[in-house]
């Protein structure tokens, strides 16, 4: 693939997770002491960052590397989907660790053990509401 495809892709990628987490150029020049006019060049699909960059970048989006530099699909999921998903992972951790919540061999469920069942329930969650949303999404509101 020319070296011109990886630059689109990136600066697509780039400019998605930034609207999507609402930031702007100067916030990733700002939060991250990055240089303003190479933020410049990688939004506009110029340039390609280092992959140092993109590691820093991926750990401020809380994602992965390949988000930034494959064509794939974005994560669909919203700020207001993961507001969602957190909300019920916070509801059910309260009743997994009250009193009645989940036992094992007559004792409550140790936090270790909560946290890898929610840690489980937000992977499945988050995978559903993408699927969902590739399911049920009208055909004239998808892009590409």
């Amino acid at each position: 693939m020319p070296e011109e495809s990886y630059k689109m892709i990136f600066s697509k990628n780039l400019n998605h997770y930034m609207k999507a987490y609402d930031k702007t150029q100067s916030d990733l020049v700002n939060d991250l002491n990055f240089n303003k006019s190479a933020v410049s060049t990688w939004c506009n699909g110029t340039r390609l960052p280092r992959m140092d960059k993109v590691e820093i970048l991926a750990q401020y989006f809380n994602i992965n590397r390949s988000d930034l530099i494959e064509e794939k699909p974005p994560s669909t999921l919203t700020p207001r989907d993961e507001r969602d998903i957190e909300k019920i992972l916070d509801q059910t951790r309260e009743q997994l660790l009250s009193q009645e919540g989940l036992m094992f061999d007559g004792k409550p469920a140790s936090p270790e053990a909560v946290e890898s069942i929610l840690s489980a329930m937000q992977i499945g969650m988050e995978l559903a509401k993408k699927k969902n949303k590739e399911k049920y999404t009208p055909k004239k509101y998808k892009k590409g």
